[in-house]
């Protein structure tokens, strides 16, 4: 069983890029592992650190004023190849959604099936969240997965997100495909009775 999702509040890291894909997101080089541990250290490896493996001071990840479990992208976040690493390091950062105006749908996939809500909101919405974390770093966002709801605190105004019933079943109980069959095992088998009768 994996963390629930039902409420996230939290401040944010604003990533003001469009077309941010994969392989930004985590580098090819980094792929060799086969477990989801380990790669949030190398989470934009190529924007965080220069050539000489030092820290890029005007990189979002490494300016201390901005923190917290909500990474906000520009429009097409996670576009190109179809790695499943990218919402692996993401989540294993401490990251626990992305919010952007578009996703690329294999990312957006591979997010749900790993613990990492990606919250789909209207481009003048997100460009509200910017604007007010430009303003205060501070600032937070709640996400209520359960009404489907996003609401910048700062000024109380909120929009609603879609997601797939299924996986949003699956994030608010913490479960994996399978222990969403085993949380079901009991209408199966009874289904599985009534049609071998």
């Amino acid at each position: 069983m994996a963390e629930k999702f039902i409420t996230l509040e939290t401040t944010v890291v604003p990533l003001p890029v469009e077309n941010v894909d994969t392989d930004q997101i985590i580098p090819a080089r980094f792929l060799r592992a086969t477990t989801r541990e380990g790669f949030g250290c190398n989470l934009f490896r190529d924007w965080r650190y220069d050539k000489n493996n030092q820290p890029v001071a005007s990189f979002v990840l490494n300016n201390p004023s901005y923190s917290g479990k909500a990474l906000i992208g520009g429009k097409n976040f996670g576009s190109g190849s179809s790695r499943e690493h990218a919402a692996w390091a993401i989540f294993d950062y401490g990251f626990r959604a992305v919010v952007s105006s578009f996703f690329a749908d294999i990312f957006k996939n591979n997010s749900l099936n790993n613990g990492l809500l990606p919250v789909q909101v209207s481009p003048a919405f997100l460009a509200k969240i910017f604007a007010e974390t430009e303003k205060n770093p501070q600032s937070k966002i709640r996400i209520d997965l359960e009404n489907q709801e996003i609401t910048l605190l700062a000024t109380g105004e909120k929009e609603r997100f879609d997601i797939n019933f299924y996986k949003k079943t699956c994030l608010i109980n913490g479960y994996d495909d399978i222990d969403y069959l085993l949380s079901i095992k009991d209408e199966i088998e009874e289904y599985e009775s009534f049609n071998h009768e």
